[in-house]
């Protein structure tokens, strides 16, 4: 069969914003606590504000390029046109969910978003004060003679624009929000009741321009086109063309204009001329701009811990605290599944590395790390300790690409290796390998992992990690970080694969497999978890395998390229999403293989940049009772009927109908039984008889 046929894909950049949707549903529901609902709307703003930075600026670039179609048939002007709708309505909606659902349900509870009308003749008072003692010595008003002289304004900052009228003279003047003060302020007199920084501003503008007459005002905030390719051909030069690119998004041109319903609409139709905007590309919204200050607001509410999530409090097993890491690893491979189990153990590994006395070298691949990195502080300690340290360092990590120049430079001058990766492509991979001398010979221990070497966000992503001391895959490890230095081409591997090439290539080998044992009546079937399938050649090889009667079940948190339930091409293949109060961040890869499951687990996303633009780890689970621990977990994915949406013809996403009156959230039960299933792992590796004495 042929399976090019546009009708069997979806657009890429259309089925993300579907994916925002679903992030706002979880403001929408009811069932989630309040202030969480709030924080969902800080959330989709988030997401929105990254979707127009790269990939509305991609498409952009790609109308300029007279780029072809995408593998749905739509030409970048097609996709450009239905993304800009969709986020129109979806900003909408933003306003809806939170003036009609949620401010009203928190001032029931006595948290308030007042306006400038609703406050007592007192509060006022004060908050004049406020204005003339802490925000106005902080205010830059700036001149504005004509459109050649606007001002470079930062991508999302939120400024006023302003007439004022004088005797002689017709003023025009940008007034930044000064970030010197908290854009959330709370109300004089009150505890959970608050206003805008811009709310109050608006008041007393006329105090910012001095002997001229204010006339009309308007707020707005810009988005800059930022899709900027790092040049990294000239390793030597290579972090100047990092800071260089940094430089240049940080200047790129405007591509989104985002106002208030109150703001003066003369004055933003001059600031869309002045940046050559299309009204498409204008937002007029019902809600203060830059919803993410909700997180500001959220933090000053007191005693309503209520109305949040119940802290997930990560296990962290007594023996992985009492015990040598490596002792532990030496017994038996281990498991963890973040954040239900600690990100600790990982802390502990490296930390114990850089002290081992037997430890003669640690090799590790960084993409992103907290700001105070404890990861980071190890391995300086580790290079001062006389080890062997080499860090892979992407410094085209979008986002903490300054981040990451810093941690550089500190390594660096610590003695550290630091490789920069191998031109044109990413190291996204998630490896840290241990070297130690145990009687007089080499030992590898390997710790491999789904997610980022960050101990902020391993309590937010669900990520899975190994920690093995099998010598293939540690000679493996060492392969790739040979690879990655340019020592070596791309190696030849007994455990691992990895991308560019080998990782699509052992897929789709699996999966042909698959279709074998369909053909000749063994068991089969494709279990797969990821953020995102957009890769054409895999998301055909999946259409192949349902049509020899393979059932794939797939569990995919954000963009979905492939149409679900066609006749012969994807009927026998379920899509299914979840998104709830943990960010789903696991690859998983599982194959029936005629009643023999295979388990792998993967930094890698099934995209076209990870399986050919980036260099990405796919690992075995070999441990069996690990191997079905995997396996258990995937399928209590798969049975969540509250939190999950299921992928339906022409790109519809809907809720799962629940049998049970309270249905079965995944996360929430994960939460529950953390202990138990972490407990059940320990007793399969023999490390639960330790953990009983200690």
């Amino acid at each position: 069969m042929n399976f090019t046929n546009p009708k069997y894909f979806n657009s890429r950049e259309s089925s993300w914003v579907d994916f925002n949707l679903r992030v706002l549903d979880e403001a929408r529901d009811q069932k989630n606590p309040l202030l969480e609902r709030l924080r969902f709307l800080g959330i989709s703003q988030d997401n929105l504000d990254e979707f127009f930075n790269v990939r509305v600026a991609t498409l952009l670039k790609k109308i300029k390029e007279n780029a072809p179609a995408d593998m749905a048939g739509h030409t970048p002007e097609n996709q450009l046109e239905t993304v800009l709708k969709k986020t129109q309505r979806l900003v909408n909606e933003q306003g809806r969910i939170l003036n009609r659902l949620v401010l009203p349900a928190m001032q029931k509870h006595g948290i308030g978003l007042l306006k400038w009308r609703a406050l007592t003749p007192d509060q006022k008072a004060a908050l004049a004060q406020y204005f003339e003692e802490d925000i106005l010595p902080n205010i830059n008003s700036i001149l504005v003679n004509n459109s050649k002289t606007l001002p470079f304004l930062a991508n999302d900052s939120i400024n006023f624009i302003a007439r004022f009228n004088g005797r002689t003279l017709r003023s025009t003047v940008i007034i930044p929000l000064p970030e010197e003060c908290p854009r959330v302020l709370t109300v004089p007199g009150t505890t959970n009741e608050f206003i805008m920084l811009e709310e109050v501003m608006a008041q007393f503008l006329d105090r910012c321009f001095a002997g001229q007459r204010l006339q009309e005002w308007a707020l707005f905030k810009i988005t800059r086109y930022m899709d900027f390719d790092i040049n990294d051909q000239n390793t030597k030069a290579y972090k100047q063309s990092v800071l260089k690119t940094l430089e240049d998004r940080a200047h790129g041109s405007v591509i989104r204009l985002e106002t208030t319903v109150n703001s003066n609409m003369g004055l933003i139709n001059w600031l869309s001329d002045c940046y050559n905007l299309r009204p498409s590309h204008v937002f007029k919204l019902k809600t203060p701009l830059e919803l993410t200050f909700v997180n500001q607001l959220i933090a000053k509410v007191v005693d309503q811990n209520d109305l949040l999530f119940e802290k997930v409090v990560p296990y962290d097993p007594q023996v992985l605290r009492e015990n040598a890491m490596f002792d532990n690893i030496a017994s038996n491979d281990i498991f963890v599944h973040h954040p239900y189990d600690s990100f600790n153990p990982v802390l502990r590994f490296v930390d114990e590395a850089a002290k081992d006395e037997s430890v003669s070298a640690i090799k590790m691949t960084l993409y992103r790390v907290s700001k105070n990195s404890p990861i980071i502080s190890s391995l300086l300690l580790a290079a001062q300790n006389g080890k062997q340290v080499t860090i892979m360092l992407e410094l085209k990590a979008r986002a903490d690409e300054a981040n990451n120049l810093k941690w550089a430079d500190e390594l660096e001058a610590a003695g550290c290796t630091v490789l920069y990766g191998i031109p044109g492509l990413k190291v996204h991979s998630k490896l840290c390998l241990i070297t130690r001398i145990e009687n007089d010979q080499k030992k590898y221990y390997t710790h491999l992992a789904t997610g980022n070497y960050n101990d902020k966000t391993a309590k937010l992503y669900t990520d899975m990690g190994l920690f093995t001391a099998n010598q293939e895959i540690g000679e493996d490890a060492d392969k790739i970080f040979a690879f990655i230095s340019g020592e070596t081409a791309q190696p030849e591997l007994k455990q691992l694969s990895i991308s560019p090439n080998n990782i699509r290539t052992d897929l789709m080998k699996q999966i042909d497999q698959e279709i074998e044992n369909a053909k000749n009546g063994l068991p089969s079937g494709i279990k797969m978890k990821m953020n995102s399938l957009s890769d054409r050649v895999m998301i055909q090889k999946l259409f192949e395998a349902n049509a020899a009667g393979v059932k794939t079940d797939l569990i995919i948190r954000g963009i979905c390229n492939l149409q679900a339930g066609i006749p012969g091409v994807s009927d026998h293949i379920t899509v299914h999403s979840i998104v709830g109060r943990l960010l789903k961040h696991s690859r998983i890869f599982i194959f029936e293989n005629a009643g023999k499951p295979k388990v792998f687990l993967s930094s890698a996303d099934l995209m076209k940049r990870n399986l050919s633009r980036r260099v990405e780890i796919l690992f075995p689970v070999l441990n069996p009772v690990l191997k079905e621990s995997v396996q258990k977990i995937f399928n209590q994915f798969l049975r969540d009927d509250v939190k999950a949406r299921m992928l339906k013809r022409h790109h519809r996403w809907i809720k799962l109908s629940k049998r049970r009156q309270t249905g079965y959230n995944v996360q929430n039960d994960l939460i529950k039984q953390q202990v138990e299933l972490a407990d059940e792992r320990l007793k399969a590796t023999g490390l639960m008889e330790q953990e009983k004495q200690l």
